[in-house]
């Protein structure tokens, strides 16, 4: 099978920003010179330790020990193939790829295919939408306030009735049958394969990138015994809990925002009239009830930034305030400050836009209240505070919920909240909220590993897994460390000569000793992505204590203070050398008689030993 050439590999990898690509999936902020971080994708974290290095072109998570080159994010994250990360890549930057043995191009498999397949199919949805058989679609949208123009933005589509349009199409395109039932495209019935949407106007579902993963259909016609909303069914690209409608157009005014505000809404018209209106951070869950996976996405998106907002949108009725309970079970572990905004007349916020305009939409923010709130007055709903009876009840009710809270001001300041609803002593509800606590933490279920698993995963992370943080703190591991992390990082920036004389030396440390073997071995440390590499070169188990040398925050003001400090720390590396050396040719000269020849030699060396750390001394 052909592939494609190395050349063309390193060449898409330099020409891309790392920290361009997962910042579209991963809120990044400053970690010192050189280097972003932000919360990890790859596992559930509440503090940023996940670093990107752009320069170097790799990332890493001082958490869970994930670490990488842009190829490795992209493949971890959706799961794609080696081949098929260069392609998007290549084609994200619009640099055309050459494959060898013979050079012909291979054709996308797998993932890639259902990712064409999709986009495909948006496209002849969307060109559906100006037939004439669209204008029930067309006459939808209209009534909903929705033009031609919003419909292009937001790549609305239209499904015409038949059998099998969108299967005939995407069958001459060369799609297989088999492909596009795995999208979720097309079903198999018992009369054989038909369009999966028929007679509906269409949303295309979308990730963080804007790469299509599925659909979300509402029904026009009278005759369509179907469901209102019909999506696309669990593909290998399409999980409903993983994904939110609108987020991909949402992210950038997101990041912008000061403070990041998410909106959350309940439907597609509904995120439509927020953008529309000047709410461009809204965005929607997709058939499902906002869940942890959706709260995880977000965190990735706004950072951990306290003064982040999350807003929701929920009907003041009974549907709506169980929703707004299961939603902060959710976001419990969200840093950001939640809230909930209610449209006045339970108006969603499509049907405000419609009825009041575009100001309405954005003064719904102004009359959000914290969601925390929300939930204690929904848990109190049912009580007669008038009664001695019912205040007991709510307080029994609602003092789980501030129980719940792990920063110990916020919750001295809801337990205040909570007894003026109640009209009780602040010190009842405090004796409460504190019971509710001791009786949650005893009812909290206990996870017991296997004595023999136990033992086996602390051998393992005391054995194998050497970090920064685990490293010697004293004696020459200090010097080491910081020599290493100045090579890995500004090597390039490094006078040649030096660093080669110090890359040369042994550390005492294994650890680093592994590293710099690795480092030592590099042949080219201008080249752009060499760092990566030579991280990837360093046997196990220390090529993660590798990745957080390259990612780690390398104490210095700015890049040349970086370089400054670089060379200092070869050079002190060279400094030892010599010095232990010169130990050894003193200790020798007390051996052997002074004018014998091997004394003579001795002393000539002692010689050249202080005029070499005098020369290195002289060119700081």
């Amino acid at each position: 099978m052909p592939r494609i050439s190395q050349a063309d590999v390193d060449e898409v990898k330099a020409r891309v920003n790392i920290a361009d690509v997962i910042g579209e999936r991963v809120a990044l902020k400053s970690a010192g010179i050189g280097s972003v971080k932000g919360l990890c994708p790859f596992h559930d974290e509440r503090s940023p330790s996940f670093n990107v290095r752009p320069q170097a072109g790799f990332y890493h998570c001082f958490g869970c020990g994930e670490s990488g080159d842009v190829y490795t994010f992209l493949r971890q994250m959706d799961h794609l193939t080696f081949t098929e990360a260069v392609e998007r890549l290549a084609a994200r930057i619009g640099y055309p790829l050459h494959y060898e043995e013979g050079g012909a191009v291979p054709e996308s498999s797998g993932r890639a295919r259902l990712y064409a397949a999709n986009a495909a199919a948006a496209e002849w949805f969307r060109t559906q939408l100006m037939t004439p058989a669209a204008d029930v679609a067309r006459r939808f949208l209209g009534e909903r306030g929705f033009d031609a123009g919003a419909a292009a933005h937001f790549g609305v589509g239209f499904a015409p009735k038949g059998w099998s349009g969108l299967l005939d199409a995407l069958t001459a395109q060369g799609f297989t049958r088999e492909e596009l039932t795995t999208a979720g495209l097309v079903s198999q019935g018992q009369r054989g394969v038909y369009d999966r949407f028929r007679g509906r106007v269409l949303w295309p579902i979308r990730d963080i990138t804007g790469q299509t993963l599925g659909f979300g259909a509402r029904r026009l016609l009278e005759d369509d015994n179907g469901p209102k909303y019909l999506n696309t069914p669990e593909t290998p690209l399409y999980k409903k809990t993983n994904v939110l409608y609108g987020l991909d157009l949402a992210r950038r005014d997101i990041s912008r925002g000061d403070p990041r505000r998410v909106v959350i809404v309940e439907g597609y018209t509904d995120v439509m009239a927020c953008h529309l209106a000047g709410v461009a951070t809204a965005v929607a869950t997709c058939g499902t009830a906002f869940g942890i996976d959706h709260m995880n996405m977000l965190r990735r998106v706004i950072g951990d930034e306290a003064a982040a907002e999350v807003v929701f949108t929920f009907d003041p009725d009974a549907a709506g305030q169980k929703a707004a309970v299961r939603a902060f079970a959710s976001i419990r572990g969200l840093k950001a400050q939640s809230f909930v905004a209610v449209a006045p007349e339970g108006l969603d916020p499509c049907d405000l836009r419609l009825q009041r305009g575009d100001g309405a939409i954005r003064s719904l923010m102004d009359t959000k209240v914290p969601m925390f709130e929300f939930v204690i007055d929904q848990r109190l709903a049912g009580y007669d505070l008038a009664t001695v009876e019912g205040r007991i009840g709510g307080l029994r009710s609602a003092a789980p919920i501030v129980a719940e809270l792990r920063d110990a001001i916020m919750r001295r300041e809801y337990e205040r909240v909570l007894a003026r609803r109640l009209g009780l002593d602040v010190g009842e509800v405090h004796g409460a909220v504190e019971q509710a606590a001791r009786t949650g933490a005893k009812d909290a279920p206990v996870r017991h590993a296997p004595p023999e698993a136990a033992a086996s995963d602390a051998s393992a992370g005391e054995e194998l897994r050497v970090t920064l943080a685990t490293l010697p703190r004293s004696g020459d591991t200090p010097l080491e460390r910081d020599a290493l992390m100045g090579f890995l990082q500004y090597g390039h920036r490094i006078d040649p000569e030096l660093r080669a004389r110090a890359v040369a030396l042994p550390l005492r440390h294994p650890g680093l000793e592994a590293v710099r073997q690795s480092v030592a071995a590099a042949s080219d440390m201008s080249r752009p992505g060499w760092a990566a590499d030579a991280v990837q070169g360093v046997r196990e188990p220390y090529r993660s204590l590798a990745a957080e040398l390259l990612t780690g925050q390398f104490p210095a003001r700015d890049d040349d203070h970086a370089t400054v400090s670089a060379q200092d720390l070869a050079r002190r590396l060279v400094a030892r050398s010599l010095d232990a050396r010169k130990r050894e040719l003193l200790g020798a000269v007390q051996r052997v008689a002074p004018d014998s020849e091997e004394g003579r030699a001795v002393r000539l060396q002692l010689r050249e030993v202080d005029a070499d750390r005098q020369r290195l001394l002289a060119d700081q």
